[in-house]
């Protein structure tokens, strides 16, 4: 067979990635949707802002403690069945969010929600991870950086869409049947587990279950409060904050003293792993901070409404879902280095475009800098993450795609706390936003600081558990 056959993506993967991403579309379009019913929900329910919050909160929180049981899970039970289950749990907290009628049940079942969630997150990762191998991780990568590009954009829209025209329920209920539709083409789609994959798993690590899970759920939390009650020094965000770096070190004792842990901290003594999973953190802290920043800007300083704001926001979408695929197909060949650096030159410029607009500036010049900020997030996004799973030796690759989530989700919180913190500390609205533009180019930096630290041009990958 020739290397072009080899490399092609056939029509039976392109099902399977199809299937994939739309199950991994579920979880983001719909914390995104929430997030915008935030004063809906306060006003029907008849209840406080910071108790509604827990409907954000919990669903992360739930998560980001599922994540590292899915890193066994899906070698002990198999991708496909943990997958459809994955499905079915968060169609049953979409459906039981959809019917809520109190408060306390919509966030009950929005933890629910975010067990199943936490569940398919990585899995998407995974899969995609193991059906393309090395050779194909950059092209198909890239194509699930559409997903993660316009996702955040597109659930505020429709969120918007749903509570200007229809009941606040059909939020989740349209996720039962989007669900649904996933689950059966899943079903056809996914190839059946291996009979013996459930012999590789070995058992379960416990106790490092019991420390890494709450632990990163704790700093999440931390940061979450730090956001809500506008700083670091507040009881709800420390005490949260020094009980999960507690368990977080101690599952570090645990790690090395341990055959198998549920996590090998070896993974970061390889060079291109820990330059990728710093630079994908980074780089997402910086892109969050635009589409946190964008939507206030149009709003106070151009007057316009949530769902226009929304649409506004699509240019920086648009850009990242356009590079992303390309990027990440001509990383197979010529490797990341080139095409992250370009990427990140041109992300750090748009940002610091955005430094410069003001109240007066026409909207065609902020427009313009989105477009270019996220064409410039995804060359240097999807060629690393594709550079990621060429470096992850196979029996690693089901960890490596945690570890890569769960800086991801404590790189949101973060952006969280910190953009919030800049925009509280501000004299006024146009001043909070270049402080977060100019923290956009900050991270940006530092992203371009880490690209020489990812692997060269595209080599073989070891299957022995051994890194690059």
């Amino acid at each position: 067979m020739s290397s072009n056959s080899a490399d092609r993506l056939d029509g039976r993967l392109l099902a399977l990635i199809g299937v994939v991403l739309l199950g991994g579309l579920l979880g983001i379009l719909n914390s995104t949707m929430a997030a915008v019913a935030t004063g809906t929900f306060a006003r029907i329910f008849g209840t406080s802002l910071s108790t509604v919050g827990w409907t954000s909160t919990g669903f992360l929180l739930a998560v980001t403690a599922t994540i590292p049981f899915a890193t066994w899970a899906v070698d002990r039970f198999g991708g496909r069945r943990l997958w459809l289950a994955g499905l079915a749990l968060f169609a049953a907290g979409s459906l039981g969010a959809g019917l809520a009628w109190d408060v306390g049940a919509l966030i009950a079942f929005r933890v629910l929600q975010g067990f199943g969630a936490g569940l398919l997150d990585p899995l998407v990762l995974i899969l995609l991870a193991r059906a393309a191998g090395p050779h194909r991780a950059g092209r198909v990568m890239g194509l699930m950086g559409v997903v993660l590009s316009l996702g955040p954009v597109l659930g505020p829209i429709a969120g918007g869409v749903v509570l200007d025209g229809l009941s606040w329920r059909w939020m989740f209920l349209l996720s039962v049947l989007l669900a649904a539709v996933a689950y059966v083409l899943a079903r056809r789609v996914l190839p059946a587990d291996d009979a013996q994959s459930g012999a590789a798993a070995g058992r379960l690590d416990v106790l490092g279950l019991a420390l890494l899970a709450p632990g990163f759920a704790a700093v999440v939390l931390a940061l979450s409060q730090t956001a809500e009650q506008g700083g670091f020094a507040a009881w709800q965000a420390l005490l949260p904050l020094a009980l999960g770096a507690a368990l977080l070190l101690g599952y570090g004792l645990h790690a090395r003293r341990t055959a198998a842990p549920l996590i090998e901290l070896r993974l970061f003594a390889g060079r291109g792993f820990s330059a990728s999973v710093a630079i994908m953190g980074i780089g997402g802290l910086g892109l969050y901070a635009a589409l946190f920043a964008l939507p206030l800007y149009y709003q106070q300083a151009h007057g316009h409404g949530v769902l226009a704001a929304g649409l506004l926001m699509t240019p920086i979408g648009l850009g990242g879902s356009l590079a992303m695929p390309l990027a990440g197909r001509l990383s197979d060949r010529i490797g990341a280095r080139g095409l992250a650096t370009a990427g990140a030159i041109g992300a750090m410029l748009s940002a610091f475009a955005l430094t410069q607009v003001g109240a007066d500036t026409p909207e065609v010049w902020p427009v313009l800098a989105a477009f270019t900020f996220g064409l410039g997030s995804g060359c240097f996004s999807a060629p690393t993450m594709g550079s990621l799973y060429r470096t992850l030796p196979a029996p690693l690759v089901a960890q490596g795609s945690s570890v890569l989530y769960m800086l991801n989700q404590l790189g949101a919180a973060l952006g969280v706390a910190l953009v919030t913190l800049v925009l509280q500390t501000a004299g006024d609205a146009m001043t909070g936003f270049h402080r977060v533009a100019w923290l956009s180019v900050v991270m940006i930096a530092l992203v371009l600081a880490a690209v020489p630290l990812l692997p060269g041009r595209p080599s073989a990958v070891p299957a022995d558990g051994q890194l690059v």
